[in-house]
């Protein structure tokens, strides 16, 4: 049963909540995140695609290449990196995996899932990722 969202786009958030914290301009590479954060460096690198893509993050190839944010910590919400990795499949299925699942047809925690959703998803919109900054460096701290 997934409730919020896939571990990818738990990393995803991490991956971008470490680069929010880089000095302005500075590449980090997989290899570096993925020591940084504990995660396989495939993993890393795939989820950075990702983040490449959308537009959240830039990538450069090469000996000295590496990634960082493309968009300012202050425009970027949760909910974007969620989107990107994920789309809107968490806010919009069956949180115990019904099809069909509706306001006319649910499942029996459909509607008590949808308040909850409805709270997770504002709070995931309200705050940028820039908000984070001192609470994400107190973290990365304790991650060695």
């Amino acid at each position: 049963m997934r409730i919020i969202f896939s571990k990818q786009a738990e990393l995803g958030i991490k991956a971008v909540l470490y680069l929010s914290v880089q000095p302005k301009g500075y590449l980090r590479n997989a290899t570096e995140i993925s020591k940084e954060l504990k995660v396989p460096k495939e993993f890393v690198a795939k989820i950075l695609q990702k983040l490449t893509h959308s537009g959240i993050v830039a990538s450069r190839k090469g000996k000295t290449g590496g990634f960082s944010l493309l968009v300012n910590p202050k425009e970027i919400k949760i909910i974007d990196i969620i989107r990107s990795i994920d789309g809107n499949k968490a806010f919009e299925e069956c949180v115990l995996g019904f099809e069909n699942c509706g306001d006319e047809n649910p499942c029996p925690i459909h509607h008590k899932w949808a308040e909850l959703r409805e709270k997770i998803l504002e709070m995931f919109s309200e705050k940028s990722i820039a908000d984070f900054r001192d609470a994400t460096l107190k973290k990365l701290r304790t991650l060695k």
